[in-house]
């Protein structure tokens, strides 16, 4: 969560790519806002600027995850117990039980981040990147079955239709997760790390990653809205219960914003300041923390708007009903 090596203007004229992996966990260092030196240096101990973000990230990071993690397996966990209780549910209990799945997929995914953000990473290469490919397919998941489940009544029976969709989604999901995974790995020196992005921010692959993660923080809560306004059935689904899914695209929107502004920052469109690097750390950071907690919240929003829709209404058209 944010960028964890501090990058100065003089840092970004290098192209060695060592100073390109501005994701790197569990590496900090110490930089001096007046020192006016505009000597490249690959010794960040000497590096021309001082960011405080990383120090701060280090201390925070970890125990946030860790609470975050617990507090979604809980409420992954009553969602479930919920809908094997309930015969009738206010929405599709196909795809809430498939949104539940991507949460809980999220929430298993974050002791490993955060072990990778406290301590050196000892794992290897192959589990930094499944860490990472892990948590976008999660994320790519709960994207694509909010859309379809706002557009449409693709859920509404759990029969071989649905199934076959279901399927389709989540290899859909694994396959824009891709890219994430590729640009990820690992670096021995200073010490061993995991990186969410081991390759240059303009390389083919990184660029990739950015547009399917802009479609899914930034596009995909516009067109979809608009989507069901244009289309006075696909507006008619629109429901207390349904709506509740949407904390997930809610929570990731400044996270997207912030991933554009960065690679904005890094295309020199942006004044680069050490000011400006160490704002949009803390930005950067604290964005995600945001969408972090959708693992948690989304749980508890479709809960709570059950329980809304079963206490005022009763049961809404659009609860699954059996296959024939």
């Amino acid at each position: 969560m944010g960028n964890c090596i501090p990058v100065s203007p003089s840092l970004l004229e290098s192209r060695n790519s060592l100073l390109d992996l501005t994701e790197l966990m569990g590496n900090f260092s110490s930089y001096d806002d007046d020192d006016d030196s505009n000597e490249t240096s690959l010794d960040y101990g000497a590096a021309p600027c001082h960011n405080q973000y990383c120090s701060f990230f280090q201390r925070v990071a970890p125990p946030f995850l860790a609470v975050t993690s617990a507090t979604a397996v809980l409420g992954t966990a009553a969602l479930l117990l919920a809908l094997a209780k309930r015969p009738q549910w206010p929405q599709s209990r196909a795809l809430v039980a498939q949104l539940a799945m991507g949460t809980g997929l999220f929430a298993a995914v974050l002791p490993a981040v955060a072990l990778a953000i406290g301590q050196s990473w000892r794992l290897g290469t192959a589990l930094c990147r499944l860490m990472h490919l892990l948590w976008y397919w999660s994320l790519f998941a709960q994207g694509l079955l909010v859309a379809s489940g706002s557009c449409g009544s693709f859920w509404c029976r759990w029969d071989a239709r649905s199934r076959r969709l279901a399927v389709a989604m989540w290899a859909l999901a694994l396959l824009l997760a891709t890219p994430a995974a590729l640009t990820s790995g690992t670096t021995a020196e200073p010490e061993p790390s995991c990186l969410r992005r081991s390759v240059d921010i303009m390389s083919p692959v990184n660029l990739l990653h950015l547009g399917l993660c802009l479609c899914l923080f930034l596009l995909l809560p516009v067109a979809v809205p608009m989507a069901a306004m244009a289309v006075p059935r696909w507006r008619a689904r629109w429901a207390p219960d349904l709506a509740a899914s949407w904390v997930f695209v809610v929570l990731w929107v400044p996270h997207g914003a912030a991933m554009a502004t960065e690679l904005l920052l890094h295309s020199r469109v942006l004044p680069q300041t050490c000011g400006t690097f160490q704002n949009f750390d803390y930005a950067l950071g604290l964005s995600e923390a945001l969408g972090v907690l959708h693992c948690w919240m989304g749980p508890t929003a479709v809960l709570l708007a059950a329980r809304l829709c079963r206490a005022g209404t009763g049961p809404s058209p659009h609860s699954i009903a059996p296959a024939p």
